[in-house]
């Protein structure tokens, strides 16, 4: 893949290849990457609101855009959950920023998790991909001397394709490292 953005890349290599694969006689029936959504759930926060803080902080260092909390929407007595009390970080990411994190996360997230041999080829039926990650101190921006606990994430990219395969040719064009089944 050569050095030019992704955003360039998209309209000059990937859409030609859709294109030819798919058959589409348009260029604007090719698929194409709509946002980027990062979700962390952090239920412990009930009991501790600093992870909150410590959560918005890290995921928007890790995205370069203000991360927000996000509430609960009903009480659960049993897990001591009240009605509009922060219980995750959420950051949506489109344009140049999306392509930029997309960028980072293939070329230098992915490749720094442990025992690393690919991405589940498991989409949700729409074309749109859901990867899970268990620690956030893969991306480079997080200083793991100030870590204090190890919190997942999920990345959910949501392209405009209407089929999975669609979707996954994208995606696998973007350089997203599926697994080989």
């Amino acid at each position: 893949m050569n050095t030019a953005n992704f955003k360039q890349d998209y309209r000059e290599r990937i859409v030609p290849i859709l294109m030819k694969e798919f058959g589409y006689s348009s260029v604007m029936q090719t698929p194409k990457l709509e946002k980027i959504v990062l979700n962390q759930g952090l239920g412990m926060a009930v009991a501790d609101k600093k992870i909150i803080e410590v959560a918005i902080n890290e995921m928007t260092t890790i995205t370069g855009q203000k991360a927000v909390a996000t509430l609960s929407k009903k009480d659960i007595s049993n897990f001591k959950l009240r009605k509009k009390m922060p219980i995750g970080v959420r950051v949506t990411l489109r344009g140049e920023r999306m392509y930029e994190f997309l960028e980072r996360l293939v070329r230098v997230a992915l490749p720094r998790v442990r025992d690393f041999k690919g991405i589940e080829n498991k989409l949700d039926g729409r074309g749109n991909y859901t990867l899970g990650i268990q620690e956030q101190i893969i991306f480079p921006e997080i200083n793991i001397d100030g870590i204090t606990r190890l919190l997942g994430m999920n990345i959910t990219f949501v392209t405009t394709a209407a089929t999975d395969e669609e979707g996954f040719a994208l995606l696998k064009e973007f350089g997203l490292p599926f697994k080989k089944n």
